[in-house]
Parts: structure tokens; sequence; C-alpha cells
């Protein structure tokens, strides 16, 4: 085939923008993952959304839908902020990436972190996601220490790139890829007894935690436990990596969650809400007195970099969202709304067999499903209840109620409900009242179940 017929081909950005549900679907299978678009369809979670502000967005039927996922935390100002786009749109004109050159925006966004952050927390690496940050975070924490070993938790998650899956405590996504990074180590999440038994042999580098463990489950950590963290690093020389991709910027009613407990890591990783919601910015911060051990020599400056890690538009994004939360309030908010939320949660599991826990802080809430029992178990639906309540909820949720969740990646059994940080109560009390018809008609597995397999025979047929 020539090439001028394969150029005649491509799609213009309008006619992208005019595809149909069907054009999306037959695309992104063919050419991107078609399992994905499969699963997706089994719940018919394959909607094709043409516009989004707040708290909702839109399919291209016109119907409106409250997002309570949230895009797992990186919507803390709602969808396109008018706040970032602004922002945005200040620096259109400017050179957006000139590595020859210190530019003006990077170091004021560090500042205004370095600002924010708890403790001593000063200078910042820029990067483009939660995971490339974890991987910058444990990198520095070799170079700096000298020592080689990094201790996480079991149950948690970091990403899914090589490093940051090292320290990713589920089974199912590290044993395809290793060997992975050698000397990771796992801990049991809140034992500072096993913690404290890995550092006695004096050659762990850091400990990589999540204030709350978000694909987990929403897994709140007991009382006291990242201060007797901070206090078993000091004691052996290890460096404390607090994982704030997904608690940070107000999200569980702080600042940062590990401010729930006043603890100062010697690292943080950062990401999601920092750029908007709209333009993918991650970072580490750490303090001056690591930074110099690690790359204070201009022989060392330039051995971790990223080529898009402080562009302009993502460092104005930046900017521009720290000031939104700052000015709306919106950790303060997160704290009273999420104490309504879970209030009128709580009152639901009283009402409903299905619910096994309910747990979260601010507007990072889990609701945890219990699983069928006796003969049920054994049957087809006990098995697909077992691991995929948290779908089945999901998929009523959004194809009844027009309410968008999902469940946590490492325990399908729980859904997930962050909702930007914006939304109201008035949205809050729809989808409470959407769940206890849910929950509370559907009174066992098979109920659910057999509501819910409507849908995917629906989607069969289709």
């Amino acid at each position: 085939m020539e090439k001028k017929d394969t150029y005649d081909k491509l799609y213009t950005l309008d006619e992208a923008l005019s595809f149909k549900r069907n054009n999306v679907r037959e695309n992104y299978s063919r050419y991107i993952n078609s399992s994905f678009v499969q699963m997706l369809s089994l719940l018919q979670f394959d909607k094709h959304f043409v516009r989004a502000s707040g708290v909702s967005v839109w399919d291209e039927d016109g119907n409106e839908y409250y997002d309570f996922l949230g895009a797992y935390g990186a919507l803390n100002l709602g969808h396109n902020p008018p706040e970032v786009w602004d922002a945005i749109e200040k620096v259109k004109n400017m050179p957006n990436l000139l590595q020859a050159a210190v530019n003006n925006l990077p170091g004021a966004l560090a500042h205004n972190l370095a600002m924010i952050t708890p403790g001593n927390l000063q200078r910042s690496f820029f990067c483009n996601s939660g995971a490339e940050a974890v991987e910058g975070a444990l990198k520095l924490a070799k170079i700096a220490s000298g020592k080689h070993r990094i201790i996480y938790c079991g149950n948690s998650f970091h990403g899914k790139s090589a490093g940051a899956l090292s320290v990713t405590g589920r089974e199912k996504y590290q044993k395809p890829f290793r060997p992975l990074v050698p000397d990771c180590e796992s801990v049991p999440f809140g034992d500072l007894n096993s913690l404290e038994g890995k550092f006695k042999k004096g050659d762990v580098a850091a400990f990589i935690v999540e204030p709350v463990q978000g694909e987990g489950g929403v897994v709140i950590p007991p009382d006291g436990y990242l201060k007797g963290v901070r206090e078993l690093c000091t004691k052996y020389g290890v460096y404390f990596i607090a994982d704030e991709v997904q608690t940070g910027f107000g999200r569980t009613g702080r600042m940062f969650a590990c401010e729930h407990e006043n603890v100062e890591p010697d690292i943080m990783c950062v990401a999601k809400s920092l750029g908007g919601g709209v333009v993918p910015v991650g970072a580490y911060i750490t303090t001056d007195d690591i930074w110099k051990k690690a790359y204070g020599t201009q022989e060392k400056c330039l051995l971790h970099t990223s080529t898009f890690g402080g562009n302009q538009v993502a460092m104005a994004a930046g900017i521009a969202s720290i000031q939104a939360i700052i000015d709306k309030d919106l950790p303060h908010q997160a704290e009273e709304k999420g104490k309504y939320f879970l209030e009128r949660l709580m009152a639901l599991k009283d009402k409903s067999p299905l619910i096994k826990d309910i747990r979260g802080k601010g507007l990072m809430i889990g609701i945890e499903f219990n699983q069928p029992e006796g003969l049920l178990s054994k049957t087809a639906v006990g098995k697909l209840a077992s691991e995929y309540t948290g779908s089945l909820v999901a998929g009523e949720l959004q194809n009844k109620y027009r309410i968008i969740t999902a469940y946590t990646l490492n325990n399908p059994n729980v859904i997930r409900l962050e909702p930007p940080l914006i939304v109201t109560e008035e949205q809050i009390d729809r989808v409470v009242d959407a769940l206890e018809e849910i929950l509370t008609s559907q009174k066992s597995f098979l109920g659910l179940a057999m509501a819910s397999s409507k849908t995917i025979l629906g989607s069969f047929f289709k």
C-alpha cells in the first residue's frame, strides 16, 4: 500500500470528536485493548461520555451522571475546573519544553509545594505520574542512603512500572513480571513490630507506605501507626516515604493525610489532583539534606531526569490547582462532607446484610461487601459474588441511577466513593438513596447477582 493511501485514512481531530459509541468501541478494541472493552461491555460500563463539568458528566444521549469515582482522586476540583484552564491559557504562547534553560514556573510550583507540605520538605522533582514519582523516590532513597533494601506493605498499591510494581503488595500484578527489582520486602500494613524486625539488619534504605490504602480497599491504619513509623524510621536511619498520590491535596480532610497524625515524612510522592484533573503532573518532595546527599553535585545533578517533567503547561496547572484548593478550603469541605457521607452510610449498613464494612477519611470512602456462605458460595452465582460484588453494585449504580463508581484494584469486593471535593450534600444524598434502594431491595447475593445478570445478558444479546 502506498504511503499516501495510508495517510488518506488518518482521522482528523474533528472526525474523532464526532465518533459515536460504536465507533469508539471499535477503535479502542482494535487498536488498544479489546479485553478491556469486553469487560466494560458486560455491565454496560462502556458509555460514551461527551461533556463534563464539576461533579457531572454527560453521555452522547444527553443523560447526566454523577462521577463519584473522581479518577481515583485526580478530580478533587471536579471536571474541567475553570481556574486550571485559565492558567493554561495564560502560558499557551510560552515555550512549553526548553531544557537548555531554567524556567520560572517549576521553581514557583516547587516553592508552593514546600510551603504547604509538612515539616522540612523543600526540594521537588517533577514528572508526569504517581508511578514516576514513586520510581524517583525509591532511587532517591537508595543513592542518598547508600543502602539498598526497600520495605513496603502488603495490600499496597504504588504503581505498575517496574520499580513501583516491586513495592506494590499484590501477587496478581507482580507475578507475571518477575524477577522485579531485588531487595524489596513486604510487611503487614499497620504492624509496627514486623516493620521493626525488618529494620534491625541496618541495611534498609526506605519504607514506603500509603497513609490510607486506596486500591487495597480504603484501609485505614490503626491510630498512631504513622507516628510509630516515623519513630522507627528515625531510630534506625531509614527514610520514610509517604505515598500521597491518591490521598493528597485535601482528599482525606487534611491537605495531606499524614497530617492527621502530625507526621513529617522524609520524602513525599504526589500526583493526580496536582494537575487539577486536566494535565498529568507528578512530583516527589524531599528535604534539602537528602537532596544534597543524592544529587547535590554537578556530577550527580542529572542522574535522574524527565523530558516532560516541569513543562510550563503542567506547572501552570499545578500552581492554579493548589491555589484553587486553598481558596475553596477543600480539605475542610472534605472533612465535613465526609463525616456527613459516612454517617448516612453507617445508617444504611444497619439495614443491609450485604454490607460488611464502611470505612474512610474525608471523601475517600470504601464500602466492603460480605461474601456468600454455605452452599451458595459453591454455586456459579456465589463465586461471582465472592469476587465481583463490588462491580455488580457499581453496575447497578451506573446503569439504573447514573452514578459512576468502581471497585478497588486489590479488593474487588470494595467499591470506592471518591467524588470531587466540591460535591454537595444533595448529590451525596442521591448516591446514598440509590445504594439503599439497591442493597435493601436485593437482600441476598442471589438477588443482586440475578438483577445484574439481566444487564450482562442484555450485553451479550446486543
